[in-house]
């Protein structure tokens, strides 16, 4: 008989890297995952928030808190999330992190590779830094993770799960903004989640993307709410989406469930791109 689908369709026990986890859907992807059974590792830029968030998660899940990249994980009732200084844009401290974490944790089962920027200039105006900046982060840096990820699976003599935040600016322009870095660096978050599926598949490393639509987060509060309004007005659900709207996708794709799923881009938008 075929395991029981709900036994599959679990995080529990799973050590998973957060990149970007110190707010957003980061944040949400890291409290989800630890509510649900999972250890956690939050990378950030912003060590302090990361931190902060990690004290969070662990008194509401019933983890303990770890010291930053020390100590080791302890039984409890839900998964122990601890945070970790990383750039993503610098490939030594991505390194530098993963070793860290699977110090503390042990093998590395999956990663949510979510940090990323957007700036809003019409191309005309873009500086060479801006444009360096955005693909920067959005692509070397979620690349650098990708493939620390996979030496780390790789070292263990194990498969694993990646995960890559994309979005729907990969795959359509937005308006009325103007983000010609940001959406050329999703499209090729895209296509590098389906090449590194192919290349790594007899690895057994699964390799997807997620790709939001407009989500309501710290980054898109901060935005003109004309701009917002105008989104809405477009979006079949006449609403923007949360970010735990996304975890319940982030959880199969991690899970046991997803076994024979790689290379996909799953677009989750309210329907913005379906009109």
């Amino acid at each position: 008989m075929n395991e029981f689908i709900m036994d599959k369709l679990s995080v529990n026990g799973k050590n998973i890297i957060v990149t970007g986890g110190a707010q957003g859907i980061g944040k949400c992807a890291a409290e989800t995952l630890a509510q649900c059974g999972a250890n956690v590792g939050i990378l950030d830029v912003n060590i302090g928030l990361a931190d902060a968030v990690a004290a969070e998660i662990n008194a509401q899940s019933g983890g303990k808190a770890v010291a930053n990249s020390g100590g080791k994980a302890a039984a409890n009732s839900g998964g122990k999330t601890a945070a970790y200084s990383c750039d993503v844009t610098d490939s030594s401290m991505v390194t530098q992190a993963f070793a860290a974490f699977t110090s503390d944790f042990g093998a590395l089962d999956a990663v949510f590779n979510n940090a990323g920027i957007v700036t809003h200039n019409g191309a005309e105006d873009v500086g060479d830094d801006e444009w360096k900046k955005v693909i920067d982060v959005n692509l070397n840096g979620v690349f650098y993770v990708a493939r620390e990820a996979a030496r780390c699976f790789i070292g263990a003599g194990k498969g694993g799960s990646i995960v890559n935040m994309a979005s729907m600016s990969g795959v359509i322009v937005n308006i009325p903004q103007q983000q010609a870095s940001y959406n050329a660096s999703k499209a090729a978050v895209i296509q590098l989640t389906k090449s590194l599926a192919v290349e790594w598949a007899d690895k057994g490393i699964r390799v997807n993307c997620l790709s939001p639509g407009y989500i309501a987060t710290e980054m898109t509060g901060k935005l003109r709410g004309d701009w917002k309004s105008f989104w809405e007005s477009l979006i079949p659900f006449k609403r923007m989406g949360r970010p735990d709207e996304l975890v319940g996708a982030l959880v199969y794709l991690m899970s046991d469930a997803s076994s024979y799923t790689s290379g996909l881009n799953m677009v989750i938008d309210g329907g913005f791109t379906c009109v």
